[in-house]
């Protein structure tokens, strides 16, 4: 019994000494090192999304479909409506291509005129999202 007692007063002394030491686990610094680079792609997506305001405007879907074809529609696209901009937003379970991003429904009905030559399933359309 003494044995006993004498073993569990020496764990029990050995567990307090050991919660009583400070943990250094914690204190040390960690400094990030990343290129420059990735600094300016950030500034530039922030920029971006900021001027991406969907709600107010009108926009003119292209196409509807697989993200492959809805790729190579939106780079055709790009090649010769050089002054507009598109853009492949997925919704499950399509690609659709947007381009445009008219203020009045007369200036997308205009340009829908012209894209309807090479688009002829062209929509206009005013995003809710």
């Amino acid at each position: 019994m003494r044995i006993l007692k004498s073993g569990l007063l020496f764990s029990g002394i050995i567990l307090l000494s050991l919660t009583g030491i400070k943990s250094h686990a914690q204190e040390n610094k960690v400094t990030v090192v990343q290129d420059s680079k990735f600094e300016q792609l950030l500034a530039e997506k922030r920029k971006i999304n900021a001027s991406i305001s969907v709600n107010e405007k009108y926009k003119i879907q292209i196409f509807y479909g697989e993200n492959d074809k809805a790729r190579k529609t939106l780079s055709d696209f790009k090649r010769e409506f050089k002054t507009l901009d598109g853009t492949i937003v997925f919704e499950s379970p399509t690609y659709k291509v947007w381009v445009g991003n008219f203020r009045t429904r007369f200036e997308a009905e205009k340009n829908l005129a012209d894209i309807r030559k090479k688009y002829p399933y062209a929509l206009l359309i005013k995003p809710n999202k």
